[in-house]
């Protein structure tokens, strides 16, 4: 074998087919961080579009109940905020507290039972708690898929080739902690 192809493909060809393989790796990671956060935008969508449906539902049934409504009305514009300028931090804790004003929404529900009885109320509470489900299960397909993204970023020697081509990492879609508590419904409903 000639001398001169060695010592061509071991200084020039090997370093060239490593950092392209790196590079199609992150483009991969990259693509697929944006595919899952498309995905969890689609079902915020989708739920922000169902939330109008339940409060006027809820407003036929509940007539004293204006401040836990609008508690609501006032989370679902902040998520939708957050949403329309991209801030993923921002939307995690609009999230947080979108999620704790429902809660208390369901549960003061069970103080009405026409409202209850009512097959709009049920099926959209069906609805936004399948949403929800789904969304929880996006958020930590997407915060995997990121993680990964911004492990393989910094790490080396991929971080040579994410620098040259300028990868940036991902946010994650953290909810608060207050979240992982349990949710205490009598203080949503306290002035």
């Amino acid at each position: 074998m000639n001398i001169g192809l060695i010592v061509f493909f071991g200084f020039i060809a090997a370093p060239l087919i490593w950092g392209v393989a790196i590079f199609n790796q992150l483009v991969t990671l990259k693509n697929n961080s944006k595919k899952s956060w498309s995905n969890i935008d689609v079902l915020l969508k989708q739920r922000n579009s169902e939330l109008p449906k339940l409060i006027d539902t809820c407003k036929q049934h509940m007539k004293y109940e204006q401040e836990t409504l609008e508690k609501v009305i006032k989370a679902r514009n902040l998520v939708e905020s957050a949403m329309k300028a991209k801030d993923i931090p921002q939307i995690g804790a609009a999230e947080t507290n979108l999620t704790a004003s429902l809660n208390g929404l369901f549960a003061v529900a069970e103080d009405y039972p026409e409202l209850r009885g009512s097959d709009a109320f049920l099926r959209l509470q069906s609805r936004i708690t399948t949403l929800e489900e789904s969304i929880s299960d996006r958020r930590e397909f997407y915060n995997d898929t990121a993680a990964l993204s911004n492990t393989r970023i910094q790490q080396f020697p991929d971080n040579i080739v994410a620098n040259i081509f300028s990868f940036e990492e991902f946010d994650l879609l953290e909810f608060r902690v207050e979240e992982l508590q349990d949710v205490d419904v009598g203080a949503s409903f306290q002035s």
